[in-house]
């Protein structure tokens, strides 16, 4: 299984180290396995080239050098190198500078990963593609389904998404997004981080809320599933179903959804369509608990003293 390594330089999308044709290489990399493609994408404070912080050497590589908050995607969700698992993408894009900068690189980088998906689609129109981002990465994604054709991504995964409900909608409901189907993982664990970015980035709304509290927002459509990675009864539900993920331990962390234990099957699962977007809207609660409820939990209820008589 190829994987190919691809990286937004002013504004489109290029082989990573190297002036070659990306059409080419692209065309490449699809006739050497003929399985699906799956891009990664990730979030905030990473920057192809950069030592440390390449998305490449760390996060999308096979083996990276383990720190704390980093975990080999491919490897975990199944592109290890064997014949048949298709096409991995390792997708980089410059998401350092302060936070207004990446957000609006972000909404660049879509526009770049729009058009490699309009290319992959023209090279091979019958593979199906999929699509993982964390944080801002789930921005890029959404950016890139507004501008596809329909039926471009058939599945995504958006951990801890840094975008807002509203711009989500939009993209969610455009011809493309129609015909993808999405799993919006979200936490409280995120909360502080969704709170800062509401403040911090102009918002579409008065009241504009992130993607991790869409459950319960404006944003409601028949394509999309949110799993709350935090809560107890959603954790039951996919226990029965055959998914073991270990419970939170902490009570903030923006790379939970990712670095969890346990996790890694289930997006394996819902990407190959063994765990279909139906299945999962059956299984989890449709209720999720509100935000800061992690962070400031309320005290369960004392038991009542009964008093007898002597």
């Amino acid at each position: 299984m190829p994987l190919l390594r691809i990286t937004v330089t002013e504004g489109s999308a290029a082989l990573h180290g190297s002036s070659a044709p990306l059409l080419s290489a692209l065309r490449d990399a699809l006739a050497e396995d003929a399985g699906p493609i799956t891009v990664m994408v990730h979030g905030f404070r990473y920057q192809p080239g950069r030592a440390g912080n390449c998305p490449h050497e760390t996060l999308f590589a096979r083996e990276p050098r383990t720190t704390r908050r980093i975990v080999g995607w491919p490897r975990h969700l199944g592109l290890r190198g064997q014949a048949g698992e298709g096409l991995g993408i390792s997708f980089g894009w410059p998401a350092r500078g302060t936070v207004w900068q990446a957000f609006e690189q972000a909404d660049l980088a879509g526009r770049a990963l729009a058009t490699l998906l309009s290319d992959i689609r023209t090279l091979a129109p019958e593979r199906p593609i999929h699509a993982i981002g964390h944080s801002m990465g789930a921005r890029v994604i959404l950016r890139a389904i507004r501008d596809s054709d329909p039926e471009t991504l058939r599945r995504v995964i958006l951990l801890a998404g840094a975008e807002f409900e509203e711009t989500a909608k939009i993209c969610l409901t455009s011809p493309a997004g129609l015909h993808t189907q999405v799993l919006n993982v979200t936490s409280r664990e995120n909360d502080v981080f969704d709170f800062m970015l509401e403040h911090l980035i102009p918002a579409p709304g008065k009241r504009s809320k992130m993607l991790g509290h869409a459950a319960g927002g404006s944003l409601s459509t028949p394509n999309m599933v949110t799993l709350q990675l935090d809560d107890a009864n959603s954790l039951q539900a996919l226990r029965r179903a055959g998914f073991r993920i270990a419970p939170a331990e902490r009570r903030i962390c923006h790379w939970s959804p990712y670095l969890r234990a346990g996790v890694f099957p289930l997006y394996r699962a819902f990407l190959s369509g063994q765990m279909p977007l139906v299945q999962l809207r059956a299984t989890l609660p449709d209720t999720h608990t509100p935000r800061w409820s992690r962070l400031f939990p309320r005290p369960r209820p004392a038991h009542p003293v009964v008093l007898t008589a002597h």
